[in-house]
């Protein structure tokens, strides 16, 4: 069940994390969401929901760890062909669709017309977790290149 096993995994890996920076004073602690946290998808079995519910624990977990000097944050990307899992949402799901097709149907839902690339996402995570973000905690940011609106 996808909720039970992202929600879970996230707050323990982040609870395992939390108890090696709270020592240290400091320290960045992120998850990768998706679209559907903030959309209804079809098709999806509770995928949307679990990621909706991990951004809820970010700013949970924000508002605990702060004061213990960690920032949490999460990223929310759109689907991006070049990651392999897009490639078997592609092929769960695009009935009657070629690949192309389908890049180009992702594309089309953004204001950009394209998606992300997987480099944008690693420079956004990059800079986060920078001190040239320290002032960033408690949020998830939203790189679906305007497919959803925050």
């Amino acid at each position: 069940m996808p909720i039970t096993a992202y929600t879970s995994s996230y707050f323990l890996t982040a609870r395992l994390a939390a108890r090696q920076m709270i020592p240290n004073g400091s320290g960045v602690i992120m998850t990768v969401t998706s679209l559907p946290a903030r959309i209804g998808t079809r098709l999806n079995g509770g995928y949307g929901a679990a990621h909706a519910a991990k951004e809820a624990l970010t700013r949970d977990l924000s508002a605990e760890l702060a004061p213990h000097g960690l920032r949490v944050l999460g990223l929310r990307p759109h689907g991006m062909p070049e990651a392999a899992s897009m490639r078997e949402v592609f092929e769960a799901k695009a009935t009657g669709m070629t690949w192309d097709q389908f890049r180009t149907y992702l594309a089309s839902t953004t204001h950009a017309q394209r998606v992300p690339t997987l480099a944008e996402v690693a420079d956004t995570a990059a800079f986060l977790v920078s001190d040239l973000a320290a002032g960033i905690t408690g949020t998830t940011v939203n790189l679906t290149m305007g497919a959803t609106a925050d």
